[in-house]
Order: structure tokens, then sequence, then C-alpha cells
């Protein structure tokens, strides 16, 4: 049974796309077939999985616009039980061509609920959905899409302030269209344990919200940075690296939480 989680923050540099593809690259690892989805018109989770976001007919704005099946643009990577549906520039378009379509809000939940058919050829544990950072109906697809949200924090002063509008997108979604949708969790991003402000980001976030909050820290990693210019996930780069290392460790953790919400 597929599961669809959707990586989301409006807010930039938070390292959502870094979530998608590292997590996703690690939970493949572990042996799980797993989907990445780049539905950011930067196509950057494209790039970081050592893909060109060419216009080619095959990515997912082809999929929101127009006929085309998900099964029929889906791509491996060079990660073993790793694929991808590409993104491309043209994504930018699509915010405006869904505004005239039917069921606009619900076009990629659509499209994704064929992969799950037995006739689709392919069997995928987890979907990750790599948003833009934006609340617009490439967002709202997103979220209609999903079973879970994950939130990427960066532990910064203006972290927590920063989630009162996606919380309110993610309500209004599951109000109007997606009633089982739920916080996957709350995963810190960029920590420094040096940092004071860090800490207290942490505290006050585990102090709202409990068990959401990921075990796991993403700390500030060189490394973590570098990966993408090469088209590799942190684990291809530098599996030796601290950033591999919390990666991997967030991929088991995540894994487990749900073998334990499966039981």
């Amino acid at each position: 049974m597929q599961k669809i989680i959707s990586i989301s923050n409006q807010k930039g540099g938070v390292g959502k796309t870094t979530t998608a593809v590292n997590l996703s690259s690690c939970i493949a690892n572990l042996g799980i077939k797993t989907l990445l989805i780049d539905i950011d018109p930067q196509a950057n989770a494209t790039t970081g999985i050592g893909l060109e976001p060419k216009e080619d007919g095959s990515s997912i704005y082809e999929i929101l616009v127009s006929d085309k099946k998900a099964k029929d643009v889906v791509q491996p990577t060079q990660i073993e039980n790793l694929y991808i549906i590409k993104s491309n520039i043209n994504l930018v378009a699509a915010e405006l061509e869904l505004v005239t379509l039917e069921n606009r809000e619900g076009i990629l939940r659509t499209k994704l609920a064929e992969l799950a058919e037995p006739d689709s050829g392919y069997d995928f544990r987890f979907i990750f959905i790599d948003c833009p950072p934006s609340l617009g109906l490439i967002t709202i697809n997103s979220l209609n899409a999903a079973d879970t949200v994950l939130i990427p924090v960066q532990c910064e002063y203006y972290a927590l302030e920063g989630l009162s509008a996606l919380l309110n997108t993610i309500k209004m979604v599951k109000n109007s269209y997606n009633p089982p949708l739920s916080i996957e969790g709350y995963l810190l991003t960029m920590f420094d344990s040096r940092l004071k402000l860090a800490n207290q980001v942490e505290t006050e976030l585990r102090k709202y919200f409990g068990e959401k909050v990921f075990d796991t820290k993403i700390a500030r990693n060189v490394k973590i940075g570098e990966a993408p210019s090469y088209g590799k996930p942190i684990v291809e780069y530098d599996p030796y690296s601290l950033g591999a290392k919390h990666y991997a460790d967030l991929a088991e953790e995540f894994v487990l939480r749900n073998k334990i919400t499966e039981n």
C-alpha cells in the first residue's frame, strides 16, 4: 500500500528539497521501493538526483495539464529502488493553466492513485513530493494528494512564526478536500547545538508538537551543501559524512514510525 508524503514549507531555504532528495535516497537504500516527485519549477530535486530538467514531455507538468499518466513519466535514478518524476521550468505555467481545469485542486491526487493500481507496473511503498516554496495551486494539489505532510523547520528566529501560514493551508485542504491529511512530523534542519537559538527553537517545537517532532536532527554540514552540485544525494557523494549519517538515521526513524503506525 503506497503512502504519499508531501514535504512542504512555504519558507524557502529550510532544507525542503535537501530532505526530499536525501530522505528518499536513504529509504531506497534500505531496500524500499520509493518515488520522488519534483513539483517545484526550480527542479532542484531533479538535478540533485543527477538528472537534467529537460523539456522532453515527460515531467510533472504534463501530468498536471494533460492526459498523460503518471506511470508514463516515472524514471529510474542512479539509486537502486529510487524512481523520480522530474520537473522543469514549464511548471511555472501550470499554476495559471490549472485555474481553468476541472477538479483543479485534485488532479495530482487522481493521477497518483493510478500508480497504486495493479496494472501500473509499480509498487511504491513511499512517494515523496518536493513542493515549491509557495502556497499556490501546485502546493494545494500536493497536499490534496498526500496522506501526510513532513515539515522541515530551520532552527532560526522566525521558524515557528513561519509555520502558521502553512498549518492554516493544511487545515484548509484537510477541511475542504482531503479530510484524512495529517502531519507526518516536524524535522529540525541546519541544527547547530552550539547556538543558544537553535536549542531554543528545538525546545519550543517539542513543547508545541511533542512526539510529532522527529528525534533525528539534521545538523549544518558542508558536504550536504556540496552534494547537489555533483548531482548526488549525500549518501552517494560522501557516505561517511555527518550529513549522510543524519539522513540515514532519519530514514530508519521514518520507517520505524510507519511500521508502528501500520501495526
